[in-house]
């Protein structure tokens, strides 16, 4: 007998199952039992959508690490306005949000899931990290061809420090993640000696 309910997006929502199974159990918690449950659906279902819980988990990652498009391009759009430090704050803090967070020790600790996201996108890179590093890289090139970074900056060691510090800022979570004030100190003080007046 069938157990669970009719899902009409059954990707969709066992990847927002797993998500919420990640927030609160973290990667160990994350088994394709939990997500099922979570769901409410039969563990059948994840395995007609997905060949095994590691393809599932890839494609989890690759869709999230897609979701940061869009915000990659808000950061892009923003090139120009307000403050260089400003928009990068804010990028931090949208890009290190909770799931972002989250899925970066999941990939860290599954080795099958690694090789599968190096098929999936040659290239190498940890998915999610990869994605905010190319979407500051962006901006800050952008700012410099507007003459708001200065020209000879090195806009790859500008990179890695804002996304780096970015992601040891947001990694600990206990009790929360950090103030944007404290994103803002860390960014103001990787670029100050790049942003022209």
């Amino acid at each position: 007998m069938p157990t669970g309910v009719h899902l009409r997006d059954a990707r969709q929502q066992l990847f927002e199952a797993a998500e919420r199974v990640l927030l609160r159990a973290g990667p160990n918690g994350l088994t394709s039992r939990a997500v099922t449950d979570e769901a409410g659906c039969a563990k059948g279902v994840l395995h007609r959508h997905f060949s095994d819980f590691d393809a599932f988990l890839a494609d989890l990652v690759l869709d999230r690490a897609a979701r940061l498009d869009r915000q990659a391009d808000a950061l892009r759009e923003s090139a120009g306005t307000g403050t260089v430090a400003d928009n990068l704050t804010s990028a931090l803090v949208t890009l290190f949000g909770p799931i972002p967070v989250a899925v970066i020790p999941l990939i860290t600790f599954r080795d099958e899931l690694r090789a599968r996201l190096r098929k999936a996108r040659p290239g190498g890179g940890i998915a999610i990290l990869a994605e905010a590093t190319s979407a500051v890289s962006a901006y800050l090139t952008d700012e410099r061809e507007l003459g708001r970074i200065a020209a000879d900056a090195d806009i790859d060691s500008l990179t890695l420090s804002l996304v780096g510090g970015g992601h040891l800022l947001f990694a600990d979570r206990d009790p929360g993640p950090p103030t944007e004030a404290a994103v803002g100190r860390l960014v103001t003080a990787v670029v100050q000696g790049a942003v022209r007046p």
